[in-house]
């Protein structure tokens, strides 16, 4: 195994960045179909990610450019691998599936850039390839052995039981359900760390079997998950068959809880929940937590929601509030309806601003936790940073493929 780059190598990679930051898409999209060409590769992936804007072959593009920019600082990209290696044990990928990996990418290198794509050039891709893919593997490795050891732990694909359906909000087109699943075989769960989440694996007609990613919604218990999916009404289905199909007594497979995104067992500091629309699914796991666990945590929790029709969970986290008696709830509504009434369902009108953060939150001595769709975390992300928060504390969940110019 290789312990370090050479420098012949790394110079290579480096100066392949241009062509990369040209032709990254390309590149990577033009992977993805030599990769689906086999059935059994293409049925590891998520294929809602790959429809629409093909955003995991953006987010894939981004990832390999910025391994390229930092090819000879690998510590800058460690929280990136860490994410990786989570979505790798979620998705059950295994050291096997690597080399599938890296012919299909160095043969859509050589085939988007032509003749640039010398023989030189890769090589030294391939050897910062496996470079790259022995971190992963060893960092996964861990990953399992630890959900594999742990009390009510398992490695792979587990059944689970839907013991449990409920709407969350007014339904129709924004609806929001939560589902309570329970392991087939009566046995214990991993804890999981409050703000991870679930790989699903489950049939729709017509798909197979289909895989998708849910934040866990509840506080852990060793007994029983809960996740809380939005009824989308675009896309693969994934989302609309859990709604519409999927009733009480069915049965589902899951990998253990995975994702880099999550409170400490300690809080060392008051703590901000930021979240958008049903960006609040880890936020539910974290106040629960925090009722539970951490009686003396100042907490402040900002939702932003359409109206009272698309707002989730409301009255369970006014319930929330109360028990730990220092959480503060501020929800944003950037859509009022006819039923809805400032000051009783909701606090302010329009979206979460920068200043009004500033003004109303501990921004400078908080964690914050942010989870929601992107134009949400491509507001706030910067905005926090541009208000002096510092980069170590500021943490964010986001659905989908990493997208790791969100910062910039």
């Amino acid at each position: 195994m290789t312990t370090a780059l050479n420098e012949a190598t790394v110079a290579v990679v480096r100066a392949t960045v241009p062509a990369l930051a040209a032709h990254g898409h390309a590149i990577t999209t033009a992977m993805y179909r030599r990769l689906f060409r086999d059935e059994r590769i293409a049925a590891l992936f998520n294929h809602a990610n790959q429809g629409g804007d093909n955003a995991q072959a953006h987010a894939l593009a981004g990832a390999i450019l910025a391994y390229a920019q930092h090819i000879d600082d690998l510590p800058a990209l460690a929280g990136a691998l860490e994410r990786i290696a989570h979505k790798h044990v979620g998705y059950h990928i295994l050291p096997e599936h690597y080399p599938f990996v890296a012919r299909a990418l160095l043969g859509a290198i050589e085939e988007v850039l032509g003749d640039a794509a010398t023989p030189p050039v890769l090589a030294a891709w391939g050897e910062a390839y496996w470079f790259l893919a022995d971190l992963l593997k060893r960092r996964e490795a861990e990953l399992r052995g630890e959900r594999a050891e742990a009390v009510g732990g398992w490695s792979g694909w587990r059944e689970f039981v839907v013991a449990g359906k409920r709407l969350e909000n007014a339904g129709g087109e924004a609806a929001i359900a939560s589902f309570e699943l329970r392991p087939a075989d009566g046995g214990a769960v991993i804890a999981h760390r409050p703000g991870q989440y679930l790989t699903l694996r489950y049939p729709v007609p017509g798909q197979g079997r289909v895989k998708r990613n849910y934040s866990i919604s509840c506080a852990p218990d060793r007994e029983r998950y809960r996740i809380t999916v939005k009824r989308e009404a675009r896309g693969h289905g994934g989302s609309r068959h859990l709604h519409d199909a999927v009733a009480v007594g069915d049965r589902i497979e899951l990998t253990p809880p995975a994702g880099d995104f999550f409170l400490p067992d300690a809080p060392p500091r008051p703590v901000v929940l930021l979240s958008g629309g049903v960006g609040l699914t880890p936020m539910m796991s974290m106040l629960e937590t925090i009722v539970a666990r951490h009686p003396q945590l100042r907490t402040h929790y900002v939702h932003a929601t359409a109206n009272g029709a698309s707002h989730a969970m409301a009255a369970h986290v006014r319930a929330l509030a109360r028990a730990h008696g220092g959480i503060r709830v501020s929800t944003f509504y950037s859509e009022p309806g006819a039923g809805d009434a400032l000051g009783r369902s909701h606090d302010r009108e329009g979206l979460i601003d920068a200043q009004w953060l500033r003004e109303h939150l501990p921004l400078a001595e908080a964690d914050v936790y942010l989870c929601g769709p992107r134009p949400f975390l491509r507001a706030l992300v910067p905005a926090l940073a541009r208000a002096g928060v510092a980069q170590e504390r500021v943490h964010y969940e986001f659905f989908g493929p990493s997208d790791e110019q969100l910062a910039a």
